[in-house]
């Protein structure tokens, strides 16, 4: 049987098409990678900032303005893009905006604080709306009984452009370093790396992924019905409750992941010492490591249960953050980062997945939309949790992170009651 039968996609669509819905995976993985993974964090903190103490918690507070002005926006956007069949063309701006707020960081400097905050706020926002907006075409696109592998078949392709642009970064960082070059002259040009693979590399989606939402009859051209239909949907969410439920599980896991993404190398740095080419390296490997789990995990989740398959890398998330906490040589750590690479891909993938099952077929932008509202809400909860620990501690980083080991155990307590089945028939019957 091939890895990537047709007999898995809707009537009508082709495989270059799921290609070019991939490729966005693809060409946005290298922005939390390089910016909020591997290097412009650290940079924020240790450049940029001066590594005041105040400096993480600056950072977390930065992604939580940025995050919050996603949840105020987001929802509405995605209901208007329903009503005007439009997913794609607030695809293109997104990704417009991302790329021109990721170059802009290649403008800041040592105690450039205020260009950095305000350049991590908008390349993130616009990165956070470009994902959901993605994630809406994985219903129009995978039969239900296939949305774990498809999705994860986006994932895991998306992990190898991060590859690319944490390659294409390291390399240089490795020549510059040769070169006696400081950090100020080298993370610029990563940044200009990222954003030109990001451009690039979307422009395949842009090419070959179709829009099939056809604008509803009676729509405004303004965002005032959007608004109304998004109100309509938060007061008859009792109908939706499975789906409800899935969002406080995603706010709770998400959280955790937060900060595994936005402060790994921050860790890895002030707790065990990591010099920025190793924290690269790791971060390489983490993503080799994700590409794995979310593509073997696709598959499985379809047939084991979605539920029960996320349930599962929770609790190995939860064993992560066991291993980063006893950590004291590096040996150890970086059997944790393999760890939280196979977890990351997979419940990505999982909750991708589920969200799918879940939303109504009329109302994808929107429920993708709400998503992400509880995505953003706990990138704000985790790495501010983070980061206030850190502030109240003078900087125990082993505190921190095994504080965040307790999102994951309360996203297992939240996902328990949620029943599928229950979940699909509303969704089908809205």
């Amino acid at each position: 049987m091939p890895l990537f039968p047709q007999s898995l996609l809707n009537p009508g669509v082709r495989k270059r098409e799921v290609f070019g819905w991939a490729m966005y995976d693809f060409a946005n993985s290298g922005y939390t990678t390089v910016v909020l993974t591997a290097v412009f964090n650290a940079y924020f903190v240790g450049v940029v900032a001066g590594n005041a103490s105040w400096a993480t918690l600056a950072w977390t507070l930065a992604l939580a303005l940025s995050n919050l002005l996603v949840m105020l926006l987001l929802p509405a956007l995605g209901a208007w893009a329903d009503l005007h069949g439009a997913k794609k063309r607030l695809l293109a701006g997104a990704t417009a905006g991302c790329v021109l707020g990721t170059a802009l960081l290649a403008a800041c400097g040592r105690g450039d604080v205020a260009l950095a905050v305000v350049a991590v706020l908008l390349s993130n926002a616009f990165y956070s709306a470009g994902e959901s907006l993605c994630a809406a075409f994985l219903p129009e696109l995978s039969r239900r009984e296939a949305m774990g592998r498809v999705s994860g078949w986006g994932w895991s392709f998306g992990y190898f452009g991060g590859m690319l642009t944490l390659g294409l970064s390291l390399g240089y960082v490795l020549w510059a370093q040769g070169q006696g070059q400081p950090a100020t002259q080298f993370v610029p040009v990563t940044m200009g790396i990222t954003a030109g693979v990001y451009a690039i590399a979307s422009l395949a989606t842009f090419s070959l992924l179709r829009e099939r939402a056809q604008p509803q009859p009676g729509t405004r051209t303004g965002i005032a019905d959007s608004l109304r239909r998004l109100h309509g949907t938060w007061r008859a969410a009792r109908r939706y409750q499975d789906f409800g439920r899935l969002l406080a599980c995603t706010v709770a896991y998400q959280a955790g992941i937060a900060v595994v993404v936005a402060l790994a190398a921050v860790y890895a740095e002030q707790a065990l010492g990591f010099t920025q080419t190793q924290t690269m390296t790791l971060v390489f490997l983490v993503n080799i490591a994700s590409a794995a789990g979310a593509f073997a995990f696709g598959y499985w989740q379809d047939r084991t249960g979605h539920k029960r398959a996320l349930g599962w890398t929770l609790v190995g998330w939860i064993g992560m953050t066991l291993l980063a906490v006893a950590a004291r040589e590096p040996g150890l750590f970086w059997a944790a980062a393999v760890l939280a690479g196979l977890c990351m891909g997979s419940s990505q993938s999982a909750g991708r997945a589920l969200v799918g099952l879940l939303a109504p077929p009329a109302r994808l932008a929107e429920f993708f939309g709400l998503w992400t509202f509880a995505t953003r809400l706990a990138a704000i909860a985790g790495p501010v949790t983070y980061g206030l620990v850190t502030w109240l501690t003078d900087g125990n980083h082993r505190l921190a992170i095994g504080a965040t080991g307790l999102f994951f155990v309360l996203g297992l307590v939240l996902l328990k009651p949620l029943d599928l089945q229950r979940g699909q028939a509303a969704a089908q019957g809205a």
